[in-house]
């Protein structure tokens, strides 16, 4: 605590033998002694209140952190619960049945009284066979003659 080592003990040891006189020096080494182990005890104090200190604020860190995760697995489980209640595969196919058992708008009005199930309403014909281009007469007349032929 205070980095004693044993040369700075004995200058200590020193100075006090030739200030202290020796008829006292048992008294002081005792008062000495004592105080000594009064200091390394509220060192020793003064230390695990500070390491309580830090393990409660590791273990409050720590509770917060479970904390956390427990409520994000309370919002998850009831996220799951929410999906599974509302997987409804029966009631699925029968919402999917209804609605294509009921008319819709958008289809074409139903055939008249006259039309049968399976028939045409456009007349099928052969196609028209290509019209032929339009013949010039001057074209395929005879040639006439000229009088200076003649």
């Amino acid at each position: 605590m205070f980095d004693f080592d044993l040369g700075k003990m004995l200058v200590v040891a020193i100075v006090a033998l030739a200030v202290i006189p020796p008829k006292d020096l048992p008294r002081v080494m005792r008062t000495v002694g004592q105080m000594m182990g009064k200091m390394r005890r509220m060192a020793s104090e003064f230390q695990g209140q500070f390491m309580d200190a830090m393990r409660e604020a590791e273990f409050e860190s720590v509770r917060k952190e479970l904390a956390d995760l427990n409520q994000k697995a309370t919002a998850s489980i009831a996220e799951m619960n929410e999906k599974a209640t509302s997987f409804d595969p029966a009631g699925m196919i029968r919402d999917e049945v209804t609605k294509a058992a009921e008319p819709r708008a958008h289809l074409p009005a139903p055939t008249p009284e006259g039309a049968e199930i399976g028939t045409s309403e456009v007349a099928l014909a052969p196609p028209a066979p290509p019209a032929e281009p339009p013949v010039d007469p001057a074209a395929h007349a005879p040639a006439e003659k000229s009088s200076a032929a003649e």
